[in-house]
């Protein structure tokens, strides 16, 4: 099998992080497992064992692209090592892609469609539940067509803020104060910030920009931060949803960004949460129908809000969701009997059981 991580976007060293803890997770006496980085610049190398996984003294992990380069013919299911000078050679066929990849060209179904054209099972959701939940657009109109609770929402799209920015404007302005500004396709609440007023959503438009055109600007919630796992079920059993749990950020920090989840401890999950019993069934349930909602394969994280009037607001979910041992998601399956390893075990072992193709 292959553990495939870096990428050509800003979660590069996120998905890092997650490969080392998938790495370090899996039974080697069951798996023989080829570690395959994407450098920042798209190329694909063999990694060495000398590869750095953490953050160190506040510096970020990344592939640096000097290992051998790599290739996976499409429908042959193997991997080929392409050395200057040298005939490719095979290194074997590949079962199982294990792709701890986050955000645009990873996680949002395109190496899920170049994997579907080789030939390999892969972990996780396939094509569309993969570009779907990466697309925070698409997703809110998917979930809300499936009678799910979406907060209100407007899309700003790329030509629309370059021509028609005064209705943009007037249309964000109908949400109220303050909003939230997030790039539609990104994850890893990169590109995320707050606005109070016109002069501060301006500036966080152009930062969501700095990493996705489209731009989703989402009306403010007041409300706790409940999350829930979902897992696949093997045969024909319906998904598992894990225990809930609440996300508590420090008050250095206005909502859960990237510095509070990835550096430093400046965040807290309560698991169970504390929610009355009928409101966490219902949250549970929530989370099995978004999952199927969207088709997902594999695992997701699903977000929440649960409002003082009683009501559960149903934010995102994450097709693949931050996974280190100490992530939200592996955190509550933890919480719920299910620890690391076998977790990891568990989504290769519904992996290998996928047939492929249509399904």
């Amino acid at each position: 099998m292959a553990v495939v991580f870096g990428g050509r976007n800003s979660e590069h060293a996120v998905s890092l992080m997650g490969a080392g803890s998938v790495l370090s997770a899996i039974d080697r006496s069951k798996y023989e497992v080829v570690p395959i980085g994407i450098a920042p610049d798209g190329r694909w190398v063999l990694v060495s064992e000398e590869q750095r996984y953490e953050i160190e003294d506040g510096e970020l992990p990344a592939v640096d692209g000097s290992g051998t380069s790599l290739a996976l013919p499409s429908a042959s299911g193997s991997i080929v090592a392409l050395e200057a000078g040298r005939i490719p050679a095979s290194l074997g066929q590949v079962d199982v892609v294990f792709p701890m990849l986050h955000g645009p060209y990873g996680e949002d179904g395109t190496i899920q469609g170049l994997l579907e054209m080789a030939g390999v099972r892969y972990v996780g959701s396939g094509v569309l539940a993969s570009a779907v939940g990466m697309d925070k657009a698409y997703m809110k109109t998917l979930l809300a067509a499936a009678g799910l609770p979406v907060g209100p929402y407007v899309v700003v799209r790329d030509r629309d803020w370059r021509v028609d920015r005064e209705r943009v404007l007037k249309d964000i302005e109908t949400l109220g104060w303050p909003v939230f500004v997030k790039p539609s396709r990104a994850g890893s609440s990169q590109g995320i910030s707050r606005a109070d007023d016109f002069q501060g959503l301006e500036r966080a438009i152009e930062l969501a920009r700095e990493h996705d055109p489209k731009v989703l600007v989402e009306a403010a919630i007041e409300g706790r931060e409940i999350e829930c796992a979902v897992l696949e079920s093997p045969g024909d059993e319906p998904p598992a949803a894990s225990l809930p749990g609440e996300v508590v950020v420090n008050d250095d920090h206005e909502f859960f960004d990237f510095s509070a989840k990835y550096i430093g401890s400046d965040m807290s999950l309560t698991v169970p949460a504390d929610l009355p019993v009928e409101v966490s069934d219902d949250l549970r349930q929530m989370a099995v129908q978004a999952f199927e909602a969207l088709g997902c394969e594999g695992l997701s994280r699903v977000d929440f809000f649960y409002t003082p009037s009683g009501r559960l607001i149903l934010n995102e979910i994450n097709t693949m969701p931050g996974f280190t041992a100490m992530s939200v998601a592996p955190q509550l399956w933890a919480a719920t009997g299910v620890p690391y390893a076998e977790l990891v075990d568990r989504l290769i072992q519904l992996a290998l059981a996928r047939p492929e193709g249509l399904r």
